[in-house]
């Protein structure tokens, strides 16, 4: 487990609450207007407080089987215990995607890389935990605020984060170039970020093909709504309005205004 984990295991030792019971969420996929294949993949599993987006990498083999081989493993892991538990799980599973995918790539593809970006939610009532690789985004809405919560895993946005770099300029650069992903690293390491939730929450987790062809402030705009299910199909119909040069995927989950009070 990396160190980043294990202190976000800590903080939610401390803090996590009762596992999720109030959440709503809509997930849409799509190849766009120019991507023959749609090499995306998307999991919402309200349930077990579990949503992801995974970007199969363009350009590379086989990327809707990476994203898909996410995406299914995910889908079929048992989400027990503590919400500690559940992020080493999902962090567990991921990496073992990572193992295979590199594998399958040096007996079937002649080593070319099978790869995959990846933005995993997983949260209760109280607390949320986004585990990620590449640059496939999560955001929270709360209150008429909406916030990126992770950082991009590509050579720009250290520059528009140190403010070398304008956003307009960030969303023009290439898109290929990814520092990291699931299947392109011997040793991979997930960023993670701990957070508290609130009723009313709503969270975005998408592709770079929505936030590349969607304003910020038309998803700022989307998000304030109180369907999760008309929330994504106006952020996709938004999207497929734009050139849409790349596949969108788009997972809206909503925390219930009547979830479990914070004790």
């Amino acid at each position: 487990m990396t160190e980043a984990s294990l202190d976000a295991k800590k903080t939610v030792q401390q803090t996590a609450g009762p596992l999720a019971t109030a959440w709503v969420a809509a997930a849409q996929t799509h190849c766009g207007k120019r991507r023959k294949k749609n090499e995306d993949a998307v999991l919402a599993r309200s349930e077990a407080g579990l949503w992801v987006v995974a970007d199969g990498m363009g350009g590379h083999a086989l990327g809707d089987f990476a994203s898909q081989s996410i995406c299914d493993a995910l889908a079929k892991m048992p989400i027990e215990g503590s919400l500690a538990d559940r992020v080493d799980g999902i962090e567990a599973e991921i990496l073992t995607v990572n193992d295979a995918l590199r594998a399958h790539a040096r007996v079937h593809c002649d080593g070319a890389t099978i790869g995959s970006t990846v933005v995993a939610l997983v949260a209760d009532t109280q607390v949320g935990i986004a585990l990620w690789a590449g640059d496939s985004r999560l955001y929270r809405y709360r209150l008429g605020r909406l916030e990126q919560v992770t950082r991009d895993h590509n050579p720009s946005f250290e520059l528009f984060e140190s403010g070398a770099m304008s956003e307009a300029e960030l969303l023009a650069t290439d898109s290929n170039v990814i520092t990291r992903a699931v299947g392109s690293q011997q040793e991979l390491h997930l960023d993670i970020a701990v957070f508290d939730v609130e009723p009313h929450d709503t969270f975005l987790l998408c592709s770079d093909g929505l936030y590349r062809e969607v304003a910020l402030d038309d998803i700022h705009q989307c998000l304030s709504g109180s369907s999760p299910q008309l929330m994504a199909d106006r952020l996709l119909e938004l999207a497929l309005a734009s050139p849409a040069r790349d596949n969108v995927s788009i997972v809206v989950a909503h925390l219930s205004p009547d979830a479990c009070s914070h004790e």
